[in-house]
């Protein structure tokens, strides 16, 4: 026979239990965050330009990594004139402005230009004008950092100056380079900063000689706070990384970084870009769904 007092009892376990399963269906969400997918702006042939924002839209992205610009155009997205076109394009197309990038240093040796301090302080201040909160710093080419101690040092020295900034602004900035775990991990222990982190890529540490995958999990979950997906020359899944081990190695690590993913390049040689990049978002989605 049910009483009043069995009825109760089972009720009130009913709903312990429905606000449990309630309360663990926020912490899965919480832990399995969807990635965000953007694009660099240079890879759609639109580098540091509005028209990015139209065929970001038309692949079907969630945003752009935005470049500051050229000497040609004195880093033009420090003007305030051309931030509020961004900010307009962003709002128009609903497509974010994720993060930004000095793409210069690639061109400009940052160990030995004299405007190093004015455009990376100028370059937090537009992304923070942005709601970027993370800038990019490439250490390619002309900025070329591996077998160059003296060329460590400058860049340590002056990110030893710039980060206190990037703090108050409350800026990431993020070394992309072809240096190693060993090597990134040495330089942001030398200029102490929280908010200094490694800009990841696979496709760079491969060709850099090291195991894309291993330099990942080396690096830690903390230390990486933005990832560029790519492959010179070829669709995603059509190079040599495996993208199935970096996404194992990504939610092994627990790794969300800033919770987006960008990709670069990934085209073939007369590709179309719209098709290659709708086909790179496909792939990407598939392969980070949570």
């Amino acid at each position: 026979m049910i009483t009043r007092r069995s009825m109760i009892k089972k009720s009130l376990l009913l709903a312990s239990l429905a606000q449990g399963y309630r309360i663990q269906d926020i912490h899965a969400g919480m832990r399995q965050q969807r990635f965000k997918i953007g694009a660099c702006d240079w890879s759609l042939g639109k580098g540091s330009n509005t028209g990015a924002f139209e065929v970001a839209k038309e692949i079907g992205l969630d945003g752009l990594m935005v470049d500051m610009g050229s000497e040609e155009n004195n880093l033009h997205l420090r003007q305030e004139e051309v931030q509020k076109a961004y900010l307009q394009e962003s709002a128009r197309t609903g497509i974010a402005i994720a993060s930004m990038a000095l793409g210069i240093y690639n061109r400009v040796p940052f160990h030995a230009d004299a405007r190093v301090q004015e455009w990376v302080r100028d370059s937090i201040d537009a992304a923070a004008a942005l709601n970027a909160k993370l800038l990019l710093l490439a250490f390619f080419n002309a900025s070329d950092l591996r077998n160059d101690q003296s060329r460590k040092d400058a860049a340590v020295k002056h990110l030893k100056t710039l980060m206190p900034y990037a703090e108050s602004k409350g800026v990431i900035v993020g070394i992309e380079s072809y240096l190693n775990a060993r090597e990134h991990l040495e330089m942001m222990d030398a200029v102490g900063s929280k908010n200094l982190k490694v800009y990841f890529d696979f496709r760079n540490t491969a060709d850099a000689g090291f195991d894309p995958v291993a330099e990942f999990r080396k690096l830690g979950r903390k230390n990486v706070c933005e990832l560029h997906m790519k492959e010179n020359g070829f669709l995603l899944g059509g190079g040599t990384v495996n993208w199935n081990e970096v996404s194992k190695a990504v939610y092994d690590t627990g790794y969300h970084g800033s919770g987006w993913m960008h990709i670069e390049g990934a085209n073939p040689k007369g590709g179309n870009i719209i098709e290659s990049y709708r086909h790179n978002l496909s792939y990407l989605r598939e392969r980070f769904r949570k």
